[in-house]
């Protein structure tokens, strides 16, 4: 399964607060992950401030799909697998004016691992995409309601991909199929791209935030390896890559997002808030490789743009301990009509609780979330050897950690 907390591959766990509070650090963005979610709100932080922290994601689905020559039906579950996203900040404030913020933390994940024999071997077997971005970010405070801030993103992802490859060869005078053949593709690459956002203390007890997050394109080279080298008659027809050990070249377009973040605080000691992040899914259309081998694969993803909603709620009932708990609501953006096993999820929901713990200069946070996502409808699937089919009990689990001091 894909990672949490944003439809797609997006990855939104960047700090344990964050996580505890559903994503809504928009409109609070009182603490140094700010510099991820709304990094105008970094203003707020007096002095230098540090983090560092921990998530895992812990998926877990179910595959039923039926083949096309005797319609048999195949369950697989995967599970178990882990996917990190650590993150680490640092904030400084260098005048009564200007803060200097430092973020690293993971914006898109992807950790799939099917068996190499299961029904959907000729279009995926396992996948990992993960990236990772430095941040650094220049936050203003223009006066006492409003902070406007801008950094550069420098992202670098990677990429491992494999799937089995169908096999013929000539016995005699006719064509029979011969074992599988694995391949497998390794890339990376590096991409830029800007963060921008603002923060306005509206009264005393409102707080807004709205925070943009630009496209990042990667250019990804790397290599195809095959797990033997073997002459192919589908590879003759250009119906599949020749199964020999050659460079590999693709491009990603990652979504450009806007989020909101509107927080109320009826007491000094308990806020509130209700946000949306919109994602433009849109600009990931296809995910095309082309091998150096003279063939070219052409995968049409059409995806939607997704909405987040998410409302959460903060209690300190006592200058040491904060009680924090959050739930958001995610659309669908894959498209059906060119659905595949890379993000089995149409759709999710997820709810979120959480602690905070400090004691003099230290903080410590505990979280945990828990998303229910709508299994996908496979009965327009593309997939060479498959009739139809669906996921279903698609859930995962996330639990992060953090800890940070102030200087």
């Amino acid at each position: 399964m894909t990672a949490a907390k944003a439809e797609g591959f997006s990855l939104t766990q960047w700090s344990t607060r964050g996580l505890s509070l559903a994503g809504g650090m928009v409109g609070r963005a009182d603490d140094p992950s700010a510099i991820a979610y709304n990094a105008a709100g970094i203003t707020r932080l007096p002095g230098t401030h540090v983090m560092v922290g921990y998530a895992a994601v812990v998926p877990k689905s179910t595959f039923d799909l039926y083949e096309k020559d005797d319609g048999s039906l195949s369950s697989t579950t995967t599970g178990s697998h882990v996917l990190s996203a650590p993150y680490a900040y640092l904030t400084h404030q260098l005048n009564e004016h200007l803060w200097l913020g430092l973020g690293l933390f993971s914006r898109f994940g992807l950790d799939n691992e099917f068996p190499d024999n299961w029904p959907g071997r000729y279009d995926l077997t396992d996948i990992k995409f993960q990236t990772f971005s430095f941040v650094p970010t220049l936050a203003v405070k223009v006066n006492d309601a409003l902070s406007l801030s801008a950094g550069v993103e420098i992202m670098h992802a990677s990429l491992t991909m494999g799937k089995q490859i169908p096999c013929f060869q000539l016995s005699g005078d006719v064509p029979a199929k011969a074992e599988d053949i694995k391949m497998t593709l390794d890339g990376s690459h590096w991409g830029v791209g800007v963060h921008l956002g603002i923060h306005i203390r509206m009264t005393d007890k409102l707080s807004l935030g709205l925070a943009y997050k630009s496209p990042v394109t990667l250019r990804i080279d790397g290599s195809a390896d095959f797990s033997r080298e073997e002459n192919n008659l589908l590879a003759e027809t250009n119906q599949v890559p020749h199964a020999v050990d050659t460079g590999v070249h693709g491009r990603v377009r990652l979504p450009d997002s806007l989020a909101v973040g509107l927080t109320y605080y009826p007491l000094d000691n308990l806020s509130f808030e209700i946000g949306t992040v919109f994602t433009r899914w849109s600009t990931f259309d296809s995910l095309n490789i082309r091998f150096d081998s003279n063939f070219e694969s052409n995968s049409a993803k059409k995806w939607r743009n997704g909405w987040n909603f998410n409302a959460s709620v903060e209690y300190e009932p006592m200058d040491w301990l904060a009680l924090r708990a959050g739930v958001w609501h995610e659309t669908p953006v894959t498209n059906e009509a060119h659905a595949d096993f890379m993000v089995p999820g149409h759709g999710r929901t997820g709810v979120s609780l959480g602690t905070g713990l400090r004691w003099e200069n230290w903080n410590l946070d505990i979280g945990y979330a828990h998303l229910w996502m709508r299994g996908q409808d496979y009965s327009s699937f593309e997939g060479s050897d498959l009739e139809n089919g669906k996921s279903h009990d698609l859930s995962a689990n996330i639990y992060s950690v953090s800890i940070g001091y102030t200087f």
